[in-house]
């Protein structure tokens, strides 16, 4: 068996992109996005890299959320780079380390959709070293949405600092009344009490389709995780009607994992 060929048999049975038109993205009536921990460069990077791009390929995303991404000087190009050059995106990428060091770390979204506006803020309290990230983008249709993506503390205690950086991220959000997707590596259950601001604003896009999937994983318990449900993808109701959710790179091939997280995706219908 060809290598592509053992790539695409480790994928999950995924509709997302099978039942894409022959536009570039998803749906031109639609939205469909991905997020994904990538992991920066532990584990073995060069065999996980075609594994990550190929489970991020099958979901046919016009935006994803990447977090972990790594970049290294020479010896480690833009990780998120690199995944936009192969799956022919655009890519941004935030980071509280400056532009001119060689080694940098942070948060990237990739797009296949036209750019009308970025920016990033570096999230409360400043020394966790935590970013979020937006894009402005224009639909096929001549729609204008926001997606979001971030990356939030990491230790199951800190509920405290979560809610500190949540409060800033819903103040920081425009409200314009532009559609929001906000997707990323939230590092806790939706359901922990600092997540009280978030879903009372947003719905999440898996737990809406399949509510019998809210406490799978998308930590690899493989490679020593425990076993809970903290990446996300999360939007306004009253903009978006999800058609599709599901958790995708989330088996090896081999011994290979391609990251220690699981991704997920999602396809839209929008107003």
């Amino acid at each position: 068996m060809t290598t592509r060929r053992r790539l695409l048999a480790a994928l999950p049975a995924l509709s997302l992109a099978a039942c894409a038109t022959g536009r570039a993205g998803g749906y031109a009536s639609g939205l469909t996005v991905a997020t994904f921990n990538i992991w920066h460069d532990q584990g073995d990077w060069p065999a996980r890299l075609p594994l990550i791009e190929a489970a991020l390929r099958a979901t046919n995303a016009d935006v994803i959320g990447l977090q972990e991404v790594l970049q290294d000087g020479d010896a480690l190009p833009n990780q998120a780079r690199t995944l936009a050059d192969r799956l022919g995106m655009q890519m941004v990428f935030s980071s509280v380390d400056a532009e001119d060091q060689p080694r940098r770390y942070g948060n990237a979204l990739l797009t296949r959709l036209p750019i009308l506006d970025y920016d990033w803020v570096k999230l409360e309290p400043l020394d966790d070293y935590r970013t979020a990230q937006r894009i402005r983008c224009r639909r096929a249709d001549g729609t204008v949405v926001d997606i979001a993506n971030t990356h939030f503390h990491h230790t199951p205690e800190g509920g405290a600092i979560r809610a500190r950086q949540i409060g800033h991220l819903l103040d920081w959000l425009p409200d314009d009344g532009t559609p929001l997707i906000l997707m990323g590596d939230l590092n806790a259950p939706l359901d922990n009490p600092e997540m009280a601001p978030l879903r009372a604003r947003f719905s999440e896009a898996l737990w809406t389709l399949h509510p019998d999937q809210a406490d799978r994983t998308t930590l690899n318990t493989a490679l020593g995780h425990r076993s809970v449900q903290i990446d996300h993808i999360l939007y306004e109701a009253a903009a978006f009607t999800p058609v599709e959710a599901a958790i995708v790179g989330d088996q090896p091939v081999g011994e290979v994992w391609p990251s220690d997280h699981f991704a997920k995706a999602a396809r839209f219908r929008t107003a």
